[in-house]
């Protein structure tokens, strides 16, 4: 057996008067590769931070036998040694941190890791910001890499690449599933089979119970008023008529502890819920807004520099209404340059005049003033309250999170309240700068469900190549200072 890396013992972790993390045992042994998947704020980043020694936890014991690397988001360093080469092949820029783009202190940050040999390696969310280069150097050095792996991310192309085992945490619990993140989703429809067959089961055998009891009740009704009907007339054998009166009265008893019996075992019955049902959501846009131009973006001879750096030189293209068009490009390609030049309509864009821009950028979730989620969402919809709610579901926002201020919410939340706002808004044309960043992997299917519902046109940059695979109808590609437009078998090939 491989030697043991990490064991996790009888742990608790406690937030205000929240269980964040509740484990009876996980190990992590010298050659595992674990992704681990849940939703945002579930505590996969406290778990990593438990794990490494950064978080203490309230109760249990955490058992290190070996020298852990740590990778995340919110960590980055000037003074750790790195390794030219790897900077190299990264393509990372000689500027100071504060210079630097997210994608690029991501690499930074990547070059920092593997610039150290660590028995054990646990990775929160590395592809943030990263581009399609990036990500695939970070699956060949963790491919080849000779340690105990545990890694967070919300990337299913990089799990299923990666990983043999998968955590699910949820409410609190670790889950084990074998093989990569399709294997796991393959046993979550299983399980979801299983449960809506049981619970099927479980509404038969009540009903059926529940119809029993019933008709022994009315057995015992009808007893009874035969009974009442007896006493009335008169008889002349006394004695006859008191046996038979006792008679029925024995009977009546009889049959309503039998129906009382068989209510009972109702109540014993295994309660099954039925899985949670997925209801399609449709985004209609107003007649009103509707475009009719066949092409309501377009650029002729168009040049783009920021600072020192030529980005785009005499280009052209134009995108089709309707559809969902997918930007491409490496880090500091000016993907999300060309978004703000659209959105302001620069010189050499052509804009369709009933052009209506929603607008989501990265970081971009400032709220000005104080209100309630359901208000927010009223005065920027013309919708239903219950096609609100249903959005705002779909994207884990429910119950009392309706009445939360706006302010008061964290990141994740801001994030998929904007997400709900744009689909729901007045508008025709979405732009959306990596909407998938920081999102967990239900809201991620979440917001591909609200593309392929959304009549309107969609533009968007992301890294997520599983992502642009499942919604893109288009796919433009940035490079040589061009925008053209890409096969899906490019895609494809650049996947496997």
């Amino acid at each position: 057996m491989d030697a043991l890396c990490l064991e996790l013992d009888q742990i608790k972790v406690r937030y205000l008067d929240r269980v964040v993390l509740d484990i009876q045992n996980i190990k992590v042994h010298q050659f595992d590769r674990i992704g681990v998947v849940g939703k945002n704020g579930g505590g996969k980043s406290t778990l990593l931070k438990v794990m490494r020694g950064e978080k203490l936890p309230d109760q249990g014991q955490v058992h290190r036998h070996a020298e852990v690397g740590y990778f995340t988001q919110t960590e980055i360093s000037e003074e750790e040694s790195i390794d030219g080469e790897l900077l190299s092949r990264l393509a990372v820029p000689k500027h100071t941190i504060q210079e630097l783009s997210g994608g690029e202190q991501t690499k930074l940050k990547l070059a920092q890791l593997f610039s150290t040999y660590y028995e054990g390696l646990l990775i929160d969310e590395p592809t943030t910001h990263l581009d399609a280069a990036g990500i695939d150097f970070l699956i060949e050095e963790l491919r080849y890499y000779y340690g105990a792996l545990v890694l967070v991310s919300h990337d299913r192309h990089v799990l299923d690449q990666l990983v043999t085992k998968i955590w699910e945490v949820d409410g609190g619990r670790v889950t084990e599933y074998t093989g990569n993140y399709s294997d796991y989703l393959g046993q979550k429809a299983l399980q979801r089979e299983q449960q809506q067959a049981q619970h099927e089961q479980y509404v038969k055998d009540k009903q059926r119970l529940m119809q029993a009891a019933e008709k022994k009740m009315n057995k015992a009704e009808k007893i009874t008023q035969a009974s009442q009907q007896m006493s009335k007339k008169e008889t002349k054998a006394k004695a006859n008529r008191m046996f038979m009166t006792k008679s029925k009265d024995t009977s009546q008893k009889a049959m309503q502890k039998a129906a009382k019996a068989i209510e009972k075992r109702v109540d014993q019955l295994d309660a099954v819920d039925a899985p949670e049902d997925n209801r399609p959501i449709h985004f209609h846009v107003s007649p009103a807004l509707r475009l009719h131009n066949k092409f309501p973006i377009m650029a002729n001879e168009l040049t783009l520099v920021k600072g020192e750096k030529m980005l785009l030189q005499g280009a052209r293209f134009q995108f089709p209404v309707g559809k969902v068009i997918a930007i491409e490009g490496q880090n500091g390609s000016g993907k999300t340059t060309l978004l703000e030049h659209i959105l302001e309509d620069g010189e050499g864009i052509e804009l369709s005049p009933k052009v209506a821009f929603g607008h989501y950028a990265q970081l971009a979730y400032q709220f000005p003033k104080k209100e309630t989620v359901q208000t927010y969402m009223k005065e920027r919809s013309d919708e239903e309250e219950g096609k609100i709610r249903a959005v705002l579901h779909a994207m884990d926002i429910t119950g009392n999170d309706l009445k939360k201020n706006v302010q008061d919410l964290s990141g994740g939340e801001r994030i998929r309240l904007l997400l709900c706002q744009l689909f729901l808004g007045r508008y025709n044309i979405l732009v959306l700068d990596e909407p998938t960043n920081f999102l967990d992997v239900a809201c991620i299917e979440a917001l591909e469900q609200f593309l392929a519902a959304y009549e309107g046109t969609v533009l968007l940059v992301s890294h997520d190549r599983t992502f642009i695979e499942r919604v893109a109808d288009v796919v433009y590609r940035i490079e040589d200072q061009q925008v053209r437009q890409a096969s899906f078998d490019e895609i494809s090939q650049e996947k496997t």
